[in-house]
């Protein structure tokens, strides 16, 4: 099968695609890399000796959008990762995040139906469920969302749903992710984000590489082991490989799909921090900021749904994930070069 990939040159999409390739599909990328890297898939070609066909294209361009199924009518699924995810950032700028996220899969929406493809893996989020009533977090909780970023990925879940409604031939599967961390083994490929990070590894990694002088603690005060933020922290490539699995269920089925991916375990941000500091050997200095706004006290997975019906579930452990992050950015201490 031919999948086209949005956002593929980023974090997740890179890590996806090398799966894919792996699994033995055909791989084509949209991305507008504005927090992404074209690199980052000539690298994925070197670990798989297998090709990418790479479109750099924004999806509110929905002409372009369309001509790449024009072009490709082998196209058989979409798997849809395009789009802005800082939480903190759409607090800020509420309408730049719905604009984006929300037109931008609008158009990819219209494209897709236009071209009889109607087969979609969305990468969603557990910021969905909003603060929960309990936990573990499962499928059919209430969902609800506490900031922009969230909203919009409630939405486009809602708008999915819609689309099966309307036609049943649709085949729509909702990953609602935790707290990807990590990088492939190989060191080759990992988390690049632009500007100051948004997200704890990376964040941690810059100041363990000299780049940043010390990690950002934000908040000390939830109600939590330690006062920190609890998050289900679960290995890139583990995540990776569920978008292949669910790929590989409904390629026969019709439905609207969700799914939670997680490891089901908790950790605090200074739990976190710990454990890189014991995997790697590394000091990292931190200081106590105030709570982001948006940001809850805990949230982690309830993941059995996607062990029974996909046969996914996490391989790599919380030392792994802080020594393969560790191990991408001592050897791209810059992140991936500038583009040829």
């Amino acid at each position: 099968m031919h999948v086209l990939v949005t956002g593929g040159a980023g974090y997740i999409g890179s890590h996806t695609c090398l799966e894919l390739l792996d699994a033995g599909y055909t791989v084509s990328v949209v991305d507008n890399l504005c927090n992404s890297s074209r690199i980052a898939l000539t690298r994925v070609e070197e670990l798989c000796g297998k090709k990418i066909n790479f479109i750099e294209l924004d999806l509110l361009d929905m002409q372009g959008l369309s001509q790449v199924f024009s072009r490709h009518p082998d196209i058989g699924a979409v798997i849809h990762f395009a789009g802005l995810k800082a939480v903190g950032e759409s607090v800020e700028q509420p309408l730049r995040y719905y604009q984006n996220n929300l037109i931008g899969t609008l158009n990819l929406c219209e494209a897709m139906a236009k071209h009889g493809v109607k087969h979609i893996v969305f990468s969603s989020s557990a910021t969905v469920y909003g603060t929960p009533a309990r936990l573990p977090i499962q499928e059919d909780f209430p969902t609800s969302a506490t900031n922009p970023y969230g909203r919009s990925k409630l939405m486009i879940e809602e708008m999915l749903a819609d689309l099966h409604i309307s036609d049943q031939t649709w085949q729509v599967v909702l990953l609602r992710y935790f707290n990807p961390v990590g990088a492939h083994p190989s060191g080759r490929i990992g988390e690049d984000p632009k500007g100051i990070p948004n997200n704890l590894m990376p964040y941690i990694t810059q100041v363990a590489a000299g780049r940043l002088k010390e990690l950002n603690v934000f908040g000390n005060d939830y109600p939590t082991i330690d006062g920190t933020g609890v998050r289900d922290y679960l290995h890139v490539v583990d995540l990776a490989k569920g978008h292949v699995k669910a790929l590989e269920y409904t390629q026969k089925r019709s439905g609207v799909f969700i799914y939670n991916l997680g490891t089901g375990q908790g950790s605090s941000v200074l739990e976190m921090v710990r454990a890189f500091m014991e995997a790697n050997k590394i000091d990292i200095a931190y200081r106590i900021s105030p709570r982001r706004p948006g940001d809850i006290a805990e949230c982690y997975a309830d993941a059995s749904l996607a062990l029974r019906e996909l046969g996914w579930q996490t391989e790599y452990g919380l030392t792994d994930m802080c020594r393969h992050a560790w191990n991408w950015q001592k050897n791209n201490p810059e992140g991936y070069p500038p583009s040829a």
